[in-house]
């Protein structure tokens, strides 16, 4: 009877793995497609310059103009959009972009892209740790105390205890 029920412990383990797993990649895919599908406006372009219209006379009375910012590498702004996804479609946490850039199974940005693009990306990552949470409660029935611990583990959604509390706090709000 004990082999049984350890039998169906794996079993519901193993499931439950797979399933977010499967998951996962369908959301990746989906994300990547969405991406490429003929979207040719650039969400980091920089405005115009107004027009230079000389109302003066004299050029000396212009104020000389401001020193030109360096610009953000293109793969920084890569970087960046791909963060934009993981963090506010995928509600990943802020270690989990990054990581996700970096890995060589991943993105494979630099670490410096990748850090550009997770100091800078906009996202509530509190938001996150609670749209993760609810969906380990909906999907897998799991109690606060394993949602918590499945939020912040490194090999799992890497939030920081901060953001998991905040999740576990206003799970059922």
């Amino acid at each position: 009877m004990a082999e049984e029920t350890t039998k169906k412990k794996n079993w519901f383990v193993r499931h439950k793995v797979l399933t977010g797993v499967l998951a996962f990649v369908i959301l990746i895919i989906v994300i990547t497609v969405a991406q490429s599908g003929g979207n040719t406006t650039n969400k980091t372009s920089t405005p115009t310059a107004p027009s230079k219209t000389n109302t003066s006379t004299t050029a000396k009375s212009q104020p000389a103009p401001a020193p030109k910012q360096p610009e953000v590498p293109a793969e920084y702004k890569s970087a960046l959009d791909k963060a934009d996804s993981y963090a506010n479609v995928m509600h990943m946490s802020k270690k989990g972009v990054y990581d996700q850039l970096v890995s060589e199974y991943g993105e494979q940005f630099s670490a410096a892209a990748a850090q550009y693009a997770a100091d800078n990306v906009k996202a509530d990552w509190n938001a996150n740790a609670l749209a993760k949470a609810k969906d380990y409660q909906d999907s897998m029935h799991m109690s606060p105390a394993a949602i918590h611990d499945q939020l912040t583990s490194d090999s799992g959604e890497r939030f920081t205890p901060a953001e998991a509390d905040y999740a576990i706090t206003h799970l059922n709000d």
